[in-house]
């Protein structure tokens, strides 16, 4: 018996900010920091324990969640989002260019 599976679609989900669903792998999932202080760190791994959300590698998207207020009601509480802000804003620090200027 030979039966050909149709590949399998990646699971949806909500971003927090613009509230679009897309694919899991395209979102950045969230997490309360282990250390029990509320705050929200970006779980890179994905395996952090406990309720997460998740958003798009966006600073638009970020911009929204934080109008919003989504980080409070995505994890039910009062949240720190700060680690999550420096998270993008480091990403979005224009690196010098290497190399040679022509």
């Amino acid at each position: 018996m030979n039966t050909v599976r149709s590949p399998r679609k990646p699971p949806q989900r909500t971003c927090i900010g613009c509230r679009k669903q897309d694919d899991q792998p395209g979102l950045l999932r969230l997490a309360i920091a282990p250390d029990g202080l509320g705050a929200v760190v970006v779980d890179l791994r994905r395996r952090s324990p406990g309720r997460g959300a998740w958003l798009h590698p966006d600073s638009a998207c970020m911009a929204l969640a934080l109008k919003r207020r989504a980080f409070n009601r995505a994890f039910r509480g009062k949240v720190d989002s700060r680690a999550v802000e420096s998270y993008f804003s480091a990403r979005t620090t224009v690196q010098p260019e290497s190399g040679s200027e022509n």
